[in-house]
């Protein structure tokens, strides 16, 4: 195998047999289509020159803090990012209903564990990457920071993942991929040189409402009326969704806005490309 598989096998067979979670909070998960009995499904993974120019292009589009791959390594070569999809039944009880505007608690304590998760997969991404003759950080020297003045990060993971090709982003500002927008990012810098991911076709709209006008039910699901219509668009009100995660919640976790709509588990564009 080359390096790009041995990276995408030891990410996907991580994931399928990571067993540091209690299994009893856990007691509708399906069995997923890794053959495992876990809250979490197959993980997407994908690959950016750490060169590539939409890297700079983050200081704009984020803000100007937003660090670049060699603030991680001086000699990064490769940028690896990959989507770890929600179990479908914890995602359905985390689906807004007039009672429950709230995250379901099988959703928070997913979120949780998923985060114990993407830490402990990238301590051992990086341990194989030295195995294989590099080095990896998933941390630059000063680790990445939330600006609360402009609510980004100076490390946005969905955004990097969408410079590899994992997918792009939907009216809610989730990113959509193949296997849905439910479920959460991680990313590894490399000086390992390994294949940037075919992108081709992979930047087309994956959000139903900016392929065609159509959906907008991120926008009825949204408990906090986040979302505002200017300029003949819909637009998510970053500071309102901010406010109902850490301040109406009282819970890093929310999520119904990505729950029972049409990308919660798919890419829902790619059928209609096909027609």
């Amino acid at each position: 195998m080359n390096e790009q598989d041995i990276i995408i096998s030891h990410i996907k067979e991580y994931v399928a047999n990571y067993s540091k979670y209690d299994v009893k909070n856990y007691p509708y998960i399906n069995d997923n289509s890794n053959g495992s009995n876990s809250p979490w499904g197959e993980p997407e993974v994908a690959f950016a020159s750490a060169k590539d120019e939409k890297f700079q292009d983050l200081k704009k589009i984020v803000g100007p803090h937003h660090l670049l791959p060699k603030d991680f390594l001086e000699d990064a070569k490769t940028v690896i990012t990959y989507f770890i999809p929600f179990d479908k039944q914890i995602v359905k009880s985390n689906v807004r209903t007039p009672e429950a505007i709230e995250p379901s608690n099988l959703w928070y304590q997913l979120t949780n564990d998923t985060n114990n998760l993407i830490n402990d997969l990238n301590d051992s991404l990086i341990k194989k990457i030295q195995e294989l003759g590099g080095e990896g950080t998933s941390f630059p020297p000063s680790s990445p920071k939330f600006e609360k003045e402009n609510l980004t990060s100076d490390w946005s993971i969905r955004h990097v993942a969408h410079i590899a090709g994992l997918g792009t982003f939907g009216l809610n500002n989730m990113l959509i991929t193949d296997k849905g927008c439910c479920g959460r990012f991680g990313s590894i810098v490399t000086n390992l040189a390994i294949e940037p991911s075919n992108k081709e076709n992979k930047q087309v709209e994956n959000c139903l409402y900016k392929y065609n006008g159509t959906c907008k039910k991120c926008v009825i699901k949204c408990p906090n009326d986040s979302f505002y219509y200017k300029d003949d668009s819909y637009f998510c009100d970053a500071e309102k969704c901010y406010n109902q995660i850490l301040e109406k919640n009282k819970k890093d976790a929310c999520g119904k806005c990505m729950s029972g709509v049409p990308c919660s588990f798919i890419n829902p564009v790619s059928n209609l490309r096909k027609d």
